[in-house]
């Protein structure tokens, strides 16, 4: 399953790229906004509890830059978001850091390269090998505390 979440400045994109979901073929649930306004937190939180549930679930989040959202995404034990620019990151994102999460700029991103970015991301698998290592020690970060 596909969740999507969004600030005001995304809900553009999203909306292009639940018509690239669903033109495809792929299951997915919008989990807002839908025009109203919110804070990227509590959208990034929304999609990403539900990115847990399932180790084959993804997520797709949009605000302004990709920025804010990424960030927010990121501070959820278990999620692995990236800020994907093109498809080249989409990919290695998958393949070697075993992203859960795929961000864009609904200001900053045109949809033709974003949906290529999702395409690439939601056909490319994790790797494994050395970089199930990597993984596992960024996973490590989420339970020390630094001061």
């Amino acid at each position: 399953m596909i969740y999507l979440g969004c600030d005001r400045a995304g809900v553009e994109m999203k909306l292009g790229l639940i018509g690239y979901l669903k033109e495809n073929g792929f299951e997915y649930e919008d989990l807002g906004c839908h025009g109203e306004t919110v804070d990227y937190p509590d959208i990034a939180e929304a999609v990403c509890s539900k990115v847990l549930e399932s180790p084959d679930n993804k997520g797709v989040l949009v605000c302004g830059t990709g920025i804010g959202i990424s960030m927010a995404a990121n501070k959820i034990n278990g999620i692995r978001a990236a800020l994907c620019y093109d498809w080249y990151a989409a990919k290695y994102t998958r393949l070697h850091n075993d992203a859960n999460v795929i961000c864009f700029g609904g200001r900053t991103m045109g949809l033709g390269s974003v949906t290529e970015s999702l395409d690439v991301f939601l056909h490319t698998g994790f790797e494994g090998g050395r970089h199930a290592v990597r993984v596992d020690k960024i996973t490590a970060l989420e339970g020390k505390n630094h001061v």
